[in-house]
């Protein structure tokens, strides 16, 4: 059975949030990767040192994937991630894109989910 494009990225980002960084790179990162990841430079090792280092000091983790979108080889993941099971978390947005069944290129968006707001349909 063929795992598609989207099975891959989101078994990327639940590797990566439970601390098998290294392993999430070994099984999906394509030799040539590079990431648009504004707080650090733009090359697969330093993004990995980053994950490790967030992974350390978070070991608690929580990704949940709310939905996933894939269209020819660009893949969107839409999650809460939380770093700890008290943190009211964040909503983060992945892109990927594929190439030879591995991923080339990442885009990551952000934002702090506010405690309050008066949108009653909430962030997701």
């Amino acid at each position: 059975m063929m795992t598609s494009n989207k099975d891959k990225a989101v078994s990327f980002l639940q590797l990566v949030a439970s601390g098998e960084v290294r392993e999430a790179y070994r099984r999906y990162i394509s030799p040539g990767f590079l990431h648009h990841n504004p707080f650090f430079r733009g090359d697969a090792d330093s993004l990995m040192l980053a994950m490790e280092e967030n992974a350390a000091k978070n070991p608690h983790k929580i990704l949940e994937v709310k939905r996933a979108i894939e269209e020819g080889n660009i893949v969107a993941v839409h999650s809460h991630v939380k770093q700890n099971q008290e943190d009211i978390g964040g909503v983060v947005v992945h892109i990927f894109r594929f190439y030879n069944d591995l991923i080339v290129e990442l885009w990551d968006v952000g934002q702090p989910i506010p405690e309050k707001s008066p949108n009653e349909n909430g962030v997701f």
